[in-house]
């Protein structure tokens, strides 16, 4: 399947809801597992606001790469965040939209922070 790279260097990207684990099957509540690694996947929703325009993403991200402190109104760095189209059939209707996933949504408040003390 076909994975874009997106360029986050001109954006500002800001925590909209924390991070909640990723249900794979609504019914049984089961929580999505990242293949390769085992890992637990989360999805963090941030406030992308490039080129005048501010949207919503649901970001998919490993446990693992989740960093800080990450409630309403962090500012964050997305790295490695591809996005992926998809398309599926549901009661026969067709549906398609854009997977957003990420290696890790690290807290720029800790960045600053740690910076300012050296």
């Amino acid at each position: 399947m076909r994975q874009i790279p997106v360029d986050t260097s001109a954006a500002t990207v800001m925590v909209a809801k924390p991070p909640q684990p990723k249900v794979k099957d609504r019914r049984t509540g089961e929580i999505a597992i990242d293949v390769e690694t085992g890992a637990k996947l989360m999805t963090v929703d941030v406030m992308f606001a490039a080129n005048d325009e501010v949207e919503i993403l649901s970001i998919t991200v490993p446990e693992p790469g989740i960093s800080g402190e990450l409630t309403m109104g962090t500012p964050v760095a997305l790295t490695g965040l591809i996005a992926r189209p998809w398309e599926n059939d549901f009661n026969g209707q067709k549906r398609h939209g854009i997977a957003f996933r990420a290696v890790a949504v690290t807290s720029l408040v800790a960045a600053a922070a740690n910076s300012k003390a050296a």
